[in-house]
């Protein structure tokens, strides 16, 4: 049994349609309207090279979406990397403190890996973003409750994981 064949519209016409929406989706999670319109053009641009993984499983609406949230939320990550990597210290750290931060970010980072997509979707909006339970239901399209109890299996999932490894944060 393979894929069924699943024909769009022009992009162009995808585009005018769907970009209000999309670069909504986007200011919401990266907080600015310049680098939301950045990320809009950027996902735009990879679907005119071609259109991955849109399986015709969903409306084309409902898989914008997931890739909107997803890639703002990509972009987002490299800003934080790009920002981290364009300050430097103001005093030299020890080649000993270095090397227990890059442990203890390795070990999150593994915590984080080993959590579900929706837990780390909802802890990266919550802590790092910022954002309100309601935000966060109406942008992930879940229940306000299904928030909450997904943020507490999410840090309780990261500090069980950090603790096995002998990590305490």
């Amino acid at each position: 049994m393979h894929a069924a064949f699943v024909s769009l519209p022009p992009l162009t016409q995808l585009y005018l349609e769907h970009r209000p929406r999309a670069l909504a989706i986007a200011r919401r999670i990266v907080g600015d309207t310049d680098d939301a319109e950045d990320v809009v053009q950027d996902v735009f641009v990879r679907l005119a090279r071609k259109a991955p993984g849109f399986g015709g499983r969903a409306a084309w609406s409902t898989w914008l979406h997931r890739v909107m949230v997803n890639s703002s939320i990509n972009w987002l990550r490299a800003r934080k990397r790009r920002e981290r990597l364009a300050h430097e210290p103001q005093e030299p750290l020890s080649p000993e403190l270095l090397a227990v931060g890059a442990e203890m970010e390795r070990h999150f980072g593994d915590a984080l890996d080993a959590i579900s997509e929706q837990q780390r979707q909802v802890l990266y909006l919550r802590e790092v973003r910022g954002l309100s339970y309601p935000e966060i239901a109406r942008l992930l399209h879940i229940p306000e409750g299904t928030v909450k109890s997904t943020l507490h299996r999410a840090r309780q999932r990261a500090l069980a994981l950090l603790e096995e490894r002998g990590q305490r944060p």
